[in-house]
């Protein structure tokens, strides 16, 4: 395989999710976990469907997410494989190389307490991995596909991240 700057994998973008199933008080708290955490505003998680079962209408706010690129993602991602020991699974990765996580608790994070008020939150972490060329595909002006050649492989993610975080992929 040939090497080269337009073969460099770096992380497009990290996704952090709290789904609440509501909205409401335990959705503001969850906005305000997220902004102690990224120092970023949230925003709200649209519903799609209508589930009785669930008690969720369609287009309630049922959850919140925020998006981290550059170099705060970096530095995000290194505090989040922290609270997981440097370890993740090898079912955590797809077909494309990007991989997701869960974060049992935010108090997990170093430098978060507990806060009555609040609670406990749990979130999702997902992380969107890609070389350069990828606006080929989301440009306006003659979008085309990505050659396969260019497309990164689950092998592909899981190398980088344990050569790039010194993380641990268990099989």
């Amino acid at each position: 395989m040939k090497s080269g700057k337009m073969r460099v994998i770096k992380i497009d973008k990290i996704v952090i999710n709290i789904g609440v199933g509501e909205s409401g008080e335990r959705l503001v708290k969850a906005q305000k976990v997220l902004q102690m955490l990224t120092n970023r505003k949230p925003i709200e998680t649209i519903s799609k469907t209508t589930n009785k079962d669930l008690n969720i209408r369609k287009d309630q706010p049922i959850g919140c997410k925020v998006t981290i690129r550059g170099t705060d993602a970096d530095e995000f991602i290194k505090k989040a494989l922290w609270v997981k020991n440097n370890k993740i699974t090898g079912y955590s990765f797809d077909p494309s190389g990007n991989f997701s996580f869960g974060v049992p608790d935010y108090t997990e994070f170093e430098g978060m307490k507990y806060d009555p008020d609040i609670g406990v939150f749990g979130m999702d972490v997902t992380v969107t991995l890609a070389r350069a060329g990828k606006r080929v595909r989301i440009r306006k002006r003659k979008p085309s596909k990505i050659p396969p050649r260019h497309r990164i492989t689950k092998v592909e993610g899981i190398e980088f991240i344990k050569n790039r975080f010194k993380v641990e992929v268990i099989e």
